[in-house]
C-alpha cells in the first residue's frame, strides 16, 4: 500500500514569474504595454486635484547618444517622481532639451569645415535650419533611449529651447533685464575660444594639463616711493608672455615684505647683470635667484609692500610705442606661492587685472581679435597670433620674448606644465580677451543680494550644495550673456548710434517676441530692422545687435516657459536635480534669472548627484578605453540592473561602475527577485476567505507585520528627503535577512506541509499577501519593470499597473515592540544553533538540519524566557530540540557575539517522514498514511489522499 505524497504537498507555483529574469527581452514588452495603456495619461487623470510635485528637468543637449551620466540623472529623477506619485502627489514630469549653443553649432560647422567652407560665408538662416534639424534628429533618438531606462514622462510634449514660443519667452526674459537697467554693454576680458570665435561661460570651460612658456621681466622704476627703488627694476613673472603688450600696471601685496637685491655674481648663461638691483618679494628671493641663475646677491633694502604706493615703472618696450608709465598698485590677489611676489597686470587679459584696472582708471586695450591675432594698432606685434584654431601655439609668445631680450628686459625664461582652461567642445586652450559684450550686473537692482537671500530659503540635498552655490554667486562677476554665434536666440537689442545706449522699450521687446512666436529667431536675420522698431523709431539711427543669448540664459529661463507656462505644473518647482557641476551651471543661472526677474528662487529644493567614474575612480574617456555605454548594459543585463545601481549608490558623491560592480548589483537583484518569486509562488490560489486577523496569528507572523510597520516608518521619511539609497538598503536587508534567511526558511514547512485550513498556514499566507502588496509598491520606483512584472503575475495583467498604486498604509496596530524585542533574542539563540549545525554539515555528520536534535544550553535568563514558549525546533529547522538551563559542556559550540548560549549537536530520533522529511518517533503510526508523521497524516486525510 502506497500513497503519492508529492501531490499532497503545496509546492509554490510561479511559472509566470520565472527565476531567470530575461530583462533585456521582457522590459521592451513592458514598455509597449505601458504605451498601449497610456500609463502616463492614466496617472495624470488619476492625479487630478492632488498636491503637485514638480521635479523640473534640467535640459540635456540634443547632440548624441546617451551616456552613463544621462542614465544616472534620468533614472534618479524617475525613481523620485515615481516615489512621490505613490506618496499621493501629482508628480507630472516634463522632460526638456537645450537645443541652442556650441555643442550643436560645432557639429554643423564640422560639415562645412570638411568642405573647406567657413560658416561665416553661409546664410545665417540656412545655417540655423541645419542646426534645428540636427537637434530635432537627436531629440527623437534620445527620447527612445530615455524611455528604455524606464523613465515615464510627457514625452509627447517635451519642452525645447528652440521652439518658437520658447524663443519668444527668452526674448521677454532678457528684455526684463534690459528694461530695468540691469543689462549693459561693457568692455571686459572674457574667456575666448579662437576655434569657436566666441566667449565661453564658466560651465563651458574645462581644465587640462598644458605647457606654457614662462618669463621673468624687468620693469625699470622711473618714480620711486622709496629711496632704495630709485635705480632698481621690479621683476614680474608670467605664464603668458603674449600679454606683456597689454600690461598697464604691476600689482603687489601691501601686507607682505619686499626686498631689493643687488646682483653680485650672475651665473653661467644668466641675463642678470652685475650690480643691477632687482625688487622681489622677500619670501621668494632665494627662489628667484635660483630661477634666474643668479649665483651671488646681497639684500640692500627691505620694506613693507604698502611703501610701494606711488611707485611708477617704465613699460619694458618704452621707446617702441609703449611710452606710458606703469603704476604699482596694491592687489588682494597677489601671493607669495610662486613667481616674484609681483603680478603683471594686463586689464584686457584677466578678471583680477580688469577689476584692478577699473578701480584705478587704467586703459583697457583691445589688443587681440576674434581669431587670436594682435590687431594693427598694437606696436611691434601687429599680426602675431596667440593660438591657432587647432589649439597650437602661434608666434606671439616667441615674438614678445625676442623683443624683451632685444630690449634688455628679459631676466630669464622657462616652461611650466600646469592646469589651463580649455574649451569643453573644441578642446583648444582659451585666452582672456577684452571684447565688448553684454552683461547683466550683479549689483544693479541688488541681483547678488536677492540671489543670496533666495539661497537661504532653499533646501539642499546634500546640505553642502548650499555653501557651494552661495560662495559662487557671492564672488561671481557680472553675467556675460552675449555670444558671437549664429545658433541661438538673438539678443533683442538696438543701440543708438550717437549715444551708444541700448533701446529700452517694452513695446519693442514685445513686438520682437510676437514675431519670434510665429517665425522663431530666424526672423531677426531676415527681417528689416524697422519691422521690430515700429513707427516710434528710425532704423537708420540704430545699430542692430546680431549676437545671440548665451545658452545658459536659455536654460536658466526654463522656469518661465515651462513651470509658469503649463497649467499642469507649478512655480516654483519642488525640486531641481542635476550633477554637482550645475552649481556653476543650471542651478546658478536659474537662480540669477529668477531672482533678477521675480525676486525668488525658481525651486524649493536642489538635489546634487556626482559623476560616473570607472571602477578605478577615473573619468570615462575614449582615450582611456574605459567608457561603458548604458545601452550595452541594458542589452546584456536589463534596465532594472542600471536602476538598481543608481539607487544602491551614494549618489551625493561620484559613482563608480564596472563589470564587478554590475555583477554585485545583478546578484542583489536576483535575491530581491527571488523574494518576490517566493511570495508569488506561495500565494497561488490565495483567497480572501483564508485571511486571518493579526490577533489570531502566531507570534512569528505578528513579528513580520511589526517589521513591515518599522520599515514603513523608516522609508517614508527617506523618500520625502529623496534618500532612495536608504530605502533600497532597508528593503534589501529585509528581503535578504529577515525574509529569505529567516521567515521564509522557517515557514516553508508550514506552507508546503500543513493542511489547507491550518491557522498557521492561513496566517502565513495572509502575511505573504501583505508582504507582496507592500514590497511591490516599495520596490516599484526602483525596479520599475520587475515590480510591474510581479504585479501582473498575480493575475492583474496589463489592465492595471503597479505604478498606479499609492504606497499602502501600514496600521499602527501592527507595531509590537515587546514582541520585536523578544524575537530579537530568539534570533540570537537561533544563530548559535544554525552555526553549530553548519559545522556538523561541513564535517558530514549530518546532511540536512532536519536530521539533527541539538541540545541548547542557555545561561541568560532573558534569552531563556524568550524561547520558553517558542517552538525552537521549528524556528531552527530541526526535527527535535532540547533546551537546558546552564552553561553547557566545554566542547559545546558557542559564538563570541552571543554570550550565554551553547549548543551540543545530536541526531534526531525516529524515522524520516516521507512527506515533510522531519525525523520523529511518531512516524509510520497511521496505516492509511504510512511513513508520515502525525501532522502529515492529518493533512493527507484532510486532503482525501489517504489510502483506502
Amino acid at each position: 500500500m502506497s500513497v503519492d505524497y508529492k501531490s499532497t504537498v503545496f509546492l509554490p507555483r510561479a511559472d509566470n514569474f520565472p527565476m531567470r529574469a530575461r530583462l533585456p527581452q521582457r522590459e521592451p514588452e513592458t514598455l509597449k504595454a505601458w504605451d498601449e495603456m497610456d500609463l502616463f495619461g492614466r496617472l495624470r487623470e488619476q492625479s487630478k486635484g492632488r498636491e503637485k510635485f514638480v521635479l523640473h528637468d534640467g535640459p540635456p543637449y540634443a547632440n548624441g547618444h546617451l551616456h552613463m551620466g544621462h542614465a544616472l540623472n534620468k533614472i534618479l529623477k524617475d525613481a523620485i517622481n515615481r516615489s512621490m506619485q505613490m506618496l499621493g502627489y501629482d508628480a507630472h514630469y516634463v522632460p526638456g532639451w537645450d537645443c541652442h549653443g556650441l555643442p550643436i553649432e560645432w557639429k554643423v560647422e564640422e560639415g562645412y569645415r570638411k568642405q573647406g567652407q567657413d560658416k561665416d560665408s553661409i546664410d545665417p538662416v540656412e545655417f540655423r535650419r541645419e542646426c534645428r534639424e540636427f537637434a530635432d534628429y537627436w531629440i527623437s533618438q534620445q527620447i527612445e533611449e530615455f524611455k528604455r531606462f524606464g523613465v515615464v514622462g510627457n514625452w509627447a510634449d517635451p519642452y525645447l529651447t528652440m521652439s518658437y514660443p520658447v524663443e519668444a519667452q527668452i526674448v521677454r526674459e532678457i528684455g526684463k533685464f534690459l528694461q530695468n537697467g540691469g543689462m549693459y554693454r561693457g568692455d571686459r576680458p572674457v574667456l575666448w575660444s579662437v576655434a569657436e570665435k566666441t566667449a565661453l561661460a564658466d560651465a563651458e570651460v574645462e581644465y587640462h594639463e598644458h605647457t606654457s612658456r614662462t618669463i621673468w621681466v624687468r620693469f625699470p622704476v622711473v618714480t620711486a616711493s622709496h629711496a632704495a627703488l630709485s635705480d632698481a627694476s621690479v621683476v614680474i613673472w608670467t605664464t603668458t608672455p603674449w600679454t606683456i603688450p597689454g600690461n598697464r600696471a604691476i600689482a603687489y601685496d601691501a601686507e607682505e615684505t619686499y626686498a631689493v637685491i643687488e646682483v653680485t655674481e650672475p651665473g653661467e648663461g644668466s641675463l642678470a647683470q652685475t650690480g643691477e638691483k632687482l625688487v622681489v618679494g622677500k619670501a621668494l628671493v632665494e627662489q628667484v635667484a635660483s630661477d634666474t641663475a643668479i649665483d651671488g646677491y646681497k639684500v640692500v633694502a627691505e620694506f613693507k609692500g604698502a611703501e610701494l604706493d606711488g611707485t611708477l615703472a617704465a613699460h619694458p618696450f618704452r621707446g617702441q610705442g609703449y611710452e606710458f608709465d606703469v603704476p604699482l598698485l596694491a592687489g588682494g590677489f597677489v601671493t607669495m606661492d610662486q613667481g616674484t611676489g609681483f603680478v603683471h597686470v594686463a586689464p584686457g587679459h584677466g578678471t583680477d587685472d580688469w577689476l584692478l584696472g577699473r578701480q584705478h582708471g587704467l586703459a583697457m586695450p583691445h589688443n587681440v581679435d576674434a581669431d587670436g591675432y594682435f590687431v594693427e594698432s598694437v606696436p611691434l606685434f601687429a599680426g602675431a597670433r596667440v593660438y591657432t584654431p587647432e589649439g597650437k601655439h602661434g608666434d606671439a609668445n616667441g615674438r614678445v620674448i625676442d623683443a624683451l631680450k632685444d630690449a634688455g628686459k628679459l631676466v630669464t625664461q622657462g616652461k611650466l606644465r600646469h592646469s589651463y582652461p580649455h574649451s569643453w567642445r573644441s578642446k583648444v586652450p582659451l585666452i582672456f580677451r577684452n571684447t565688448p559684450q553684454w552683461f547683466i550686473s550683479m549689483e544693479t537692482n541688488d541681483l547678488r543680494k536677492k540671489a543670496l537671500a533666495a539661497i537661504e530659503e532653499t533646501d539642499f540635498y546634500p546640505a553642502s550644495g548650499k555653501t557651494r552655490l552661495y560662495s559662487m554667486i557671492e564672488n561671481r562677476p557680472d553675467w556675460c550673456v552675449s555670444r558671437q554665434r549664429k545658433w541661438g536666440v538673438p539678443l533683442p537689442i538696438f543701440v543708438h548710434k550717437q549715444t551708444g545706449e541700448p533701446l529700452r522699450d517694452a513695446q519693442v521687446i514685445e513686438r520682437i517676441a510676437q514675431v519670434f512666436e510665429q517665425e522663431g529667431g530666424d526672423a531677426w536675420f531676415n527681417s528689416d530692422a524697422q519691422r521690430f522698431l515700429g513707427n516710434a523709431y528710425d532704423a537708420q539711427d540704430y545699430e542692430q545687435v546680431f549676437d545671440v543669448v548665451e545658452v545658459w540664459f536659455d536654460s536658466g529661463s526654463t522656469h518661465a516657459f515651462v513651470l509658469e507656462a503649463r497649467d499642469d505644473l507649478k512655480w516654483p518647482a519642488s525640486l531641481y536635480l542635476e550633477g554637482s557641476d550645475q552649481h556653476r551651471g543650471w542651478f546658478h543661472t536659474s537662480m540669477l534669472e529668477s531672482a533678477g526677474t521675480r525676486g525668488h528662487a525658481p525651486y524649493e529644493g536642489v538635489l546634487t548627484h556626482g559623476f560616473v567614474l570607472d571602477p578605478h575612480g577615473r573619468k570615462m574617456s575614449k582615450s582611456l578605453g574605459n567608457v561603458i555605454a548604458p545601452q550595452d548594459i541594458m542589452a546584456e543585463k536589463g534596465a532594472d540592473i542600471l536602476r538598481l545601481w543608481v539607487v544602491a549608490s551614494d549618489y551625493s558623491e561620484d559613482l563608480r561602475i564596472g563589470d564587478e560592480i554590475l555583477r554585485y548589483q545583478a546578484d542583489a537583484y536576483r535575491r530581491m527577485r527571488n523574494t518576490l518569486r517566493f511570495l508569488i509562488g506561495n500565494l497561488d490560489g490565495f483567497t480572501e476567505s483564508e485571511r486571518v486577523q493579526p490577533a489570531e496569528m502566531p507570534e512569528l507572523e505578528r513579528w513580520v507585520l511589526h517589521r513591515l510597520w518599522e520599515i514603513d516608518r523608516a522609508i517614508m521619511p527617506a523618500i520625502r528627503r529623496y534618500d532612495l539609497m536608504s530605502v533600497y538598503r532597508e528593503l534589501y536587508r529585509f528581503c535578504e535577512i529577515d525574509l529569505s534567511a529567516f521567515y521564509f526558511d522557517i515557514r516553508k514547512d508550514v506552507l508546503y506541509c500543513d493542511r489547507p485550513d491550518s491557522i498557521r498556514r492561513k496566517a502565513c499566507r495572509t502575511v505573504l499577501d501583505a508582504l507582496f502588496h507592500h514590497l511591490t509598491a516599495w520596490l516599484a520606483p526602483i525596479l520599475a519593470f520587475t515590480a510591474e512584472e510581479a504585479w501582473w503575475a498575480r493575475g492583474t495583467g496589463p489592465e492595471a499597473s503597479v505604478h498606479e498604486r499609492l504606497f499602502p498604509e501600514v496600521a499602527d496596530a501592527w507595531a509590537d515592540q515587546p514582541l520585536a524585542d523578544k524575537w530579537a533574542k530568539v534570533r540570537k539563540v537561533r544563530r548559535v544553533v544554525t552555526g553549530a549545525l553548519e559545522r556538523e554539515r561541513e564535517a558530514k555528520r549530518i546532511g540536512a538540519s532536519l536530521q539533527a536534535h541539538p541540545t541548547v544550553y542557555i545561561n541568560d535568563d532573558a534569552l531563556l524566557d524568550a524561547v520558553a514558549d517558542v517552538d525552537l525546533a521549528l524556528v531552527c529547522i530541526t526535527s527535535q530540540i532540547t533546551v537546558e538551563q546552564g552553561a553547557g559542556p566545554e566542547d559545546a559550540y558557542r559564538l563570541e557575539e552571543v554570550p550565554g548560549v551553547a549548543v551540543k549537536p545530536g541526531l534526531a530520533e525516529g524515522q524520516k517522514c516521507q512527506r515533510c522529511w522531519q525525523v520523529l518517533p511518531e512516524v509510520d503510526r497511521d496505516p492509511k498514511a504510512p511513513e508520515t508523521c502525525a501532522r502529515c497524516a492529518d493533512a493527507v486525510h484532510a486532503l482525501g489522499a489517504a489510502a483506502e
